[in-house]
């Protein structure tokens, strides 16, 4: 059975014609315009990732886990982010379709398994969208703008935040990529920029101490580097920046060439994101002078470093290029959860699927996804608008279910590798296939150990189980009112696309 999409009136269709026709073979019309080229995709995986956004929201919490010493756990983070990149990649170009995942778990496996895999998507999405705001109010416009933050003024500076991004991705699909693009060229000159400059001030002026760079700090020496130690639970700090490339993929329809462009976009973004922030990462803690507790106290402790070190004029200067780049990063993310939505309800897999897939405007974004989208993070924010550890409980959630998504990503890939039928355009690891799936196995494995083990992150994995509560709730809804969604795939097979 087809379930084929037709284009909303006026609405412009793309000028790649192979990309198109996988789109024709899966059951829809194209309703977006293509305008992201290498570059562009290569932004919004960037820009998703944040290294600014990751490092000022996640390092203080990592200086009170593991101390400055827990910075290394960034590298190796980093290179097991690389190979599960690696393997989405694999997906992506076989299957360059919006709502990523979703698509591949629901063609390559069944429908139903296609929806679990949009829905915890779109609890991830939802929760760090509202992750990535609050840091956004809390270590970058409160300290710019000298406010005091209190539990609930951060809150209403986050609605307000997440108001502006929805409206911007409602109105214009360009101008949200000029504003992504913008941001993303200013974050990585003000991070290398910055990162000479605290050098420079820290060296000269006597205020580096490399002893930080092996001190456990404030956090306990017991256990340190055991098997789920102080040390281990600083992988936060990678494993909540180092998320979010594979927005790329979930714009496939709007990019030029996603099969070659899409995968590269996504390890690229990775390995510049790792490079640029281990470099940061090892200035700043040098750069913590000899007051480790003073700063580990700070609710933003990598401005409190700047301000130290170049003064606060440099600092303040800085915070505004952190600002841009937060609510770009953002918006990214709210983006890719509004083509999600999309992408599913286009299916007929939610409901009123119909407001919800409709595009008014090529150069525009769903309207009702994006409202869809917003709303699921404002009453997120609703519901930590009067805890005062907000920020951290909320980066616990904002990893726990990327590391869920990309686990059972790779186990669908293996579950479903012997199906393959490669393409000669498909992007293919060759002999390298098989030690960088095993080596994405075994990362996950350690990641998902690291976020549900410890008792540190019982809020993350509570919020994991209200959302898987919630999905069944929908699908409950979903399954007695739109089964013949659920049970036929629109277009025609996998092999097709």
């Amino acid at each position: 059975m087809s379930h084929r999409s037709t284009p909303a009136p006026g609405v412009m269709t793309g000028s790649d014609s192979a990309a198109d026709e996988a789109i024709s073979h899966a059951g829809y019309s194209q309703q977006f315009k293509r305008t992201l080229k290498s570059f562009e995709s290569f932004a919004v995986a960037f820009s998703f990732i944040s290294i600014t956004t990751g490092l000022f929201s996640t390092y203080g919490t990592v200086l009170g886990k593991g101390g400055p010493a827990g910075i290394w756990t960034w590298p190796i983070v980093g290179a097991g982010t690389v190979m599960v990149a690696l393997v989405y990649g694999m997906l992506a170009s076989r299957i360059p379709l919006s709502g990523y995942s979703y698509q591949w778990a629901s063609r390559l496996a069944s429908p139903v398994l296609g929806w679990w895999f949009g829905w915890v998507s779109f609890a991830f999405l939802a929760i760090v969208a509202v992750a990535v705001d609050y840091g956004l109010a809390q270590t970058a416009l409160f300290p710019l703008f000298g406010w005091t933050y209190t539990p609930l003024s951060g809150a209403l500076v986050t609605a307000v935040v997440l108001l502006v991004q929805m409206v911007l991705i409602i109105w214009s699909t360009p101008i949200t990529t000029k504003i992504n693009n913008l941001a993303v060229s200013a974050e990585i000159v003000a991070m290398i920029g910055l990162t000479l400059l605290i050098a420079g001030f820290a060296i000269f002026g006597g205020h580096a101490e490399w002893s930080n760079l092996t001190s456990t700090g404030v956090a306990s020496q017991d256990g340190y580097f055991g098997w789920l130690g102080p040390f281990m639970l600083s992988a936060l700090l990678g494993a909540f920046t180092l998320v979010g490339w594979e927005s790329a993929a979930n714009l496939a329809e709007e990019t030029i060439n996603p099969k070659k462009v899409v995968p590269r976009a996504m390890v690229r973004a990775i390995l510049l994101s790792v490079a640029i922030g281990m470099v940061f990462l090892i200035v700043v803690t040098a750069a913590l002078g000899t007051d480790v507790a003073g700063i580990t106290a700070s609710s933003a402790p990598v401005a409190q470093v700047i301000a130290n070190v170049v003064g606060a004029g440099v600092a303040r200067a800085f915070l505004v290029v952190v600002s841009v780049a937060i609510f770009a990063c953002g918006l990214v993310i709210m983006v890719s959860c509004s083509r999600l939505v999309h992408a599913m309800a286009r299916d007929g897999r939610l409901p009123f699927s119909g407001a919800l897939s409709r595009v008014p405007r090529a150069t525009g974004g769903p309207t009702w996804a994006t409202v869809v989208a917003a709303g699921a993070s404002m009453l997120i924010v609703l519901t930590f608008s009067g805890n005062a550890d907000a920020l951290g409980e909320l980066l616990g959630a904002g990893t726990l279910m990327p590391a869920i998504l990309y686990a059972g990503t790779v186990a669908l890939y293996l579950g479903t590798r012997r199906k393959y039928r490669p393409q000669p355009d498909d992007f293919r690891l060759g002999k390298w296939e098989k030690p960088v799936v095993a080596g994405a196995v075994v990362w996950l494995v350690i990641e998902l150990s690291i976020f549900m083990i410890p008792s540190d992150f019982r809020m993350a994995q509570l919020y994991a189980l209200g959302s898987l509560v919630l999905g069944a709730v929908v699908f409950a809804v979903v399954w007695a009112t739109r089964r013949d969604r659920l049970t036929a795939e629109p277009g025609m097979g996998v092999e097709s696309l």
